[in-house]
């Protein structure tokens, strides 16, 4: 597998993080809902708990405060790995364009250059050479063992070159 970019790395790191932010935010809010119905049973049950039970109170409501912020953290940490997403996918064909003129402005390079050009043209004449040598006895078994024409011969050696 190829090595991930910045961007992909930066994206699932968003993602990773909203989903731990979203399961902190729902194991908090269930905490929250367990801690109100201790409270209301508390305040049903006992007069004399009045205190105590104001000082769970206003803690539950501090925590679903808490709740509610985490939860719209983690909705925010997604939305950006959204947008991590969203600008890979515009960078891609911006990068391939930028690759494919390099690749021109090189080749434009090398071919200008007479030196460059003819040092060129003897590396491609040494790569066929070395693909018949290679190739060579399986050219000669399919002569030999089928009766064909010179110029499929000729178009087979070009396919296997």
């Amino acid at each position: 597998m190829a090595p991930q970019t910045r961007t992909q790395r930066q994206a699932a790191a968003k993602k990773g993080a909203a989903t731990r932010k979203r399961n902190t935010a729902g194991r908090s809010a269930s905490r929250t809902r367990a801690s109100a119905r201790s409270t209301t049973r508390s305040a049903r049950t006992t007069a004399r708990s009045a205190r105590s039970t104001g000082r769970a109170a206003r803690t539950t409501a501090r925590s679903a405060a808490r709740t509610t912020a985490r939860r719209a953290s983690a909705e925010q940490t997604r939305i950006e790995g959204f947008a991590r997403q969203a600008e890979r996918w515009a960078l891609i064909p911006i990068g391939a364009a930028l690759e494919a003129r390099d690749q021109i402005v090189d080749t434009a390079k090398t071919y200008t250059n007479r030196n460059k050009a003819q040092r060129k043209l003897n590396k491609f004449e040494r790569r066929g050479a070395t693909a018949l040598r290679r190739n060579r006895r399986a050219v000669e078994r399919q002569v030999n063992g089928f009766s064909v024409s010179p110029g499929e011969v000729a178009d087979r050696v070009r396919s296997i070159a």
